[in-house]
């Protein structure tokens, strides 16, 4: 679906309002623009930070500028001038960078941030403390998008298949494996009933219950919550 992808053009409405795994009150546009601090601060300041090199090492994930190949040091483009400096060079911002330095609208290096937040998730450390150290002050609004539906993945994986397999698939390549696996922690009753709702809605579609086959109450919603659970003890 076409859209001007400007928050203040009438075809981004539409589009947001086009996504069915959206909640009402999402925008897309303004959460894009935290998901991009998250980004600048990780790969800016989070990196070469000693706390976030210390959980990194304990859960065996490399960070960017650790990488063997194409590392990443810092958010700047490949080629400009800030991107060729590492740990240490003088122009990594620091925390307290005037406003104009840190909201710079130009394009971001690409790192992915989901298999830091799944490694996480997976081993216990997804806790405010810690996501906040990895990805700054903007992490709620940023990533955390990104860390309930990881967080419900997780639930998902553990549902689907038996430990060695769930190991398997949270695994990364170059001797990232990770070291140990614990149940998802904190976890609210809230944050069950949504799983279970979204598991359900799964199965529906694996039995092709879509559409007008759909349940009633996946119909009824447009963003498709509100269906029913059969728990194991109905």
């Amino acid at each position: 679906m076409a859209f001007s992808g400007h928050p203040g053009g009438g075809s981004s409405s539409s589009f947001q309002r086009a996504q069915p795994f959206m909640d009402p009150q999402f925008d897309i546009f303004e959460w894009h623009g935290k998901f991009r601090s998250c980004v600048r601060y990780f790969l800016d300041h989070a990196q070469y930070s000693g706390p976030v090199q210390a959980v990194a090492a304990f859960i065996n994930i490399q960070l960017p500028f650790q990488r063997p190949r194409q590392p990443v040091l810092s958010s700047k483009p490949a080629g400009s001038p800030a991107a060729a400096l590492g740990a240490g060079g003088g122009s990594i911002a620091m925390p307290g960078a005037p406003p104009a330095q840190v909201q710079t609208q130009q394009p971001l290096a690409y790192v992915t941030l989901i298999p830091y937040i799944r490694r996480l998730i997976a081993t216990g450390f997804d806790v405010p403390a810690v996501l906040h150290s990895f990805f700054g002050d903007d992490w709620a609004a940023g990533i955390g998008p990104m860390h309930e539906a990881e967080r419900r993945n997780y639930l998902f994986a553990a549902k689907s298949d038996n430990w060695l397999k769930v190991k398997a698939d949270y695994d990364m390549d170059e001797g990232q494996g990770v070291p140990f696996l614990v149940p998802l922690q904190n976890v609210s009753e809230k944050e069950i009933l949504a799983a279970e709702s979204r598991w359900s809605e799964w199965l529906a579609m694996q039995d092709w219950m879509l559409g007008p086959r759909a349940p009633q109450e996946v119909r009824e919603s447009p963003y498709g919550g509100g269906v029913r659970v059969k728990r194991e003890e109905d």
